[in-house]
């Protein structure tokens, strides 16, 4: 053996860390769509197609849900003129009686 020949090969551990990262790079891509494929499947096995009762049934909830939100902001509406009435409202004196008092 010459001892030239031995100069000019690189480390054992630079030769270790190129394999590795080269063949990290290549089961990522070689991976990643088998990973993905195998994800869709075992997505769609667990998200079965709902029955047309059920989407009906949601439906009419939704339809509830925004009528019941509806008649709530109508409450609140009247609520807020009636405060407001009330606030602008002259108050009563001590002796003053409700009944008698001019509008």
């Amino acid at each position: 053996m010459q001892i030239g020949a031995l100069d000019s090969l690189p480390p054992p551990m630079l030769v270790a860390v190129i394999g590795t990262v080269t063949w990290a790079i290549v089961a990522i891509v070689l991976g990643l769509p088998i990973v993905r494929s195998w994800m869709r499947r075992l997505e769609q096995r667990s998200n079965p197609a709902m029955p047309t009762d059920v989407s009906a049934r949601l439906a009419r909830i939704e339809a509830a849900v925004d009528s019941i939100a509806l008649e709530v902001e109508r409450i609140s509406e009247n609520q807020r003129f009636l405060t407001k009435l009330q606030t602008e409202r002259v108050p009563l004196s001590a002796g003053d009686n409700p009944a008698t008092r001019q509008r």
